[in-house]
């Protein structure tokens, strides 16, 4: 049967347009639906226009950090909208650049909402087109509890948008997208309170990373409250939370960008194939497959590992196996995270507690090391950075690598090479450290 498309991808996230181009460059004949703008959740709503953000949260503390030098800056002024409105500006600038990388590969770019009628044929825009294989790389959306009063509230995607800077915020949830924005926030001058379900925050950390980062919040003036969300409701002092243990916060803005995301799966028509979804998510083998044998599914809607970065590994991994003549697999295992909290935090590899469950804690052996870096010692500031690794006792294979500090994904990025090749620490121990600088520590430590 002759088919419009060999490759039809519903979504241009970065898994999408990832494949789609690998898929083209090999000669297939591929199509890409979008109804919103390019780029996905991380060009759009997430890393790249809270990155920026991070950047201008960070020049406060740079002025205070300097007078230990000897410079003397005039009181700073710090103006919301002309942040936000840069920040929108590349936005737009990188949509443009998702464009012409479509347009270079000559993929067909359809815009609108994209819905499977069967197995071979796709719905879009008006149209009906056909397809050998489709790829489903729709991503995820911020979760909204069903509570009292939830739509008063912002999640992660309007919280880019909001003209004017809040003076009182109140975050919910410990995860990375909420200490970032809490971080954020509370740097540029917001007053932010925090509700967290337990008693800590960044759930799935190694312990000591999670207890670091989250003393070092506090320190810096976030209030972290241990509670849950029972309502909200509008007053005259403000929005007015309403807490589980009879507690309420005042805040201007409420945001839920903590509360997790969860796929895009709505009216996907995914009723229509045999696709499987399992606790919300597409389920996948290995190859990205899903039940239905000529469609696939990358990124944030299967649930496995929902970063950036994977989503384009899993697509391009698709591409190669299906139109390079290369079989690939994508490896989940040892893939490096960063969050963008101050301070920062960044690992790879196992944590303490999942090195003791595999190994038992006879099995391992944990090197620690926590110090105040120079950079801090002249202006007197007391913060710490925290590097650690988890050790395997009978290969010296270096099993985790994690850290809280200035730098930490720039860092971890190179001891994931390592960690990924499996050096041992023998390996670690022989490498020269660059000195004086932080690293140096993950070569030094005994």
């Amino acid at each position: 049967m002759a088919y419009d498309f060999d490759l039809f991808a519903i979504g241009a996230g970065s898994g999408g347009i990832a494949t789609a181009r690998r898929a083209a460059q090999y000669g297939a004949k591929v199509a890409v639906a979008e109804f919103d703008r390019l780029g996905g959740t991380c060009v759009n709503r997430g890393c790249v226009p809270k990155k920026l953000m991070v950047y201008a949260s960070h020049f406060a503390s740079h002025v205070q950090e300097a007078a230990g030098y000897g410079w003397t800056f005039e009181p700073g002024k710090f103006d919301w909208t002309q942040m936000i409105t840069a920040v929108k500006d590349e936005v737009t600038r990188l949509n443009g650049i998702y464009q012409r990388m479509i347009d270079n590969a000559e993929v067909t770019l359809y815009k609108g909402h994209a819905r499977i009628v069967d197995h071979h044929t796709i719905e879009v825009a008006g149209q009906t087109v056909t397809a050998e294989k489709i790829l489903i790389a729709v991503g995820g959306k911020p979760n909204r509890p069903d509570i009292p009063g939830i739509e008063l509230a912002i999640t992660s995607d309007e919280i880019f948008h909001l003209t004017h800077q809040p003076k009182r915020m109140v975050i919910f949830g410990g995860g990375y997208i909420g200490c970032e924005f809490a971080c954020v926030l509370n740097a540029l001058g917001t007053e932010v309170t925090q509700i967290i379900r337990r008693d800590q925050i960044l759930r799935g950390f190694d312990e000591d990373i999670r207890t670091e980062v989250q003393e070092a919040m506090q320190r810096h003036g976030i209030r972290i409250v241990t509670d849950e969300l029972v309502s909200l409701e509008k007053t005259d002092e403000g929005l007015q939370v309403n807490l589980k243990n009879n507690n309420m916060v005042l805040a201007d803005v409420v945001g839920l960008s903590a509360l997790g995301r969860i796929p895009r799966l709505e009216n996907l028509g995914l009723e229509n194939t045999r696709v499987e979804v399992k606790k919300g998510a597409i389920v996948v083998d290995a190859h990205s497959q899903t039940a239905e044998s000529n469609i696939f599914a990358v990124g944030d809607c299967t649930d496995r590992i929902n970063l950036t970065p994977v989503a384009i590994s899993e697509g391009r991994a698709f591409a190669d196996t299906h139109y390079g003549g290369k079989r690939q697999v994508m490896n989940h295992d040892n893939v490096p995270s960063a969050v963008f909290t101050t301070p920062e935090v960044a690992t790879v590899g196992m944590t303490e507690t999942e090195a003791i469950a595999k190994y038992g804690e006879a099995g391992i052996r944990v090197y620690r090391s926590r110090f105040r870096p120079m950079y801090y010692t002249l202006p007197q500031l007391e913060e710490k950075t925290l590097m650690k690794l988890i050790v395997h006792v009978q290969t010296d294979k270096v099993l985790g690598a994690h850290m809280v500090g200035d730098a930490a994904a720039e860092i971890i990025q190179g001891m994931a090479i390592a960690v990924k090749m499996g050096a041992t620490k023998t390996d670690f121990d022989a490498t020269v450290g660059i000195h004086p600088s932080s690293a140096e520590e993950f070569v030094t430590m005994r």
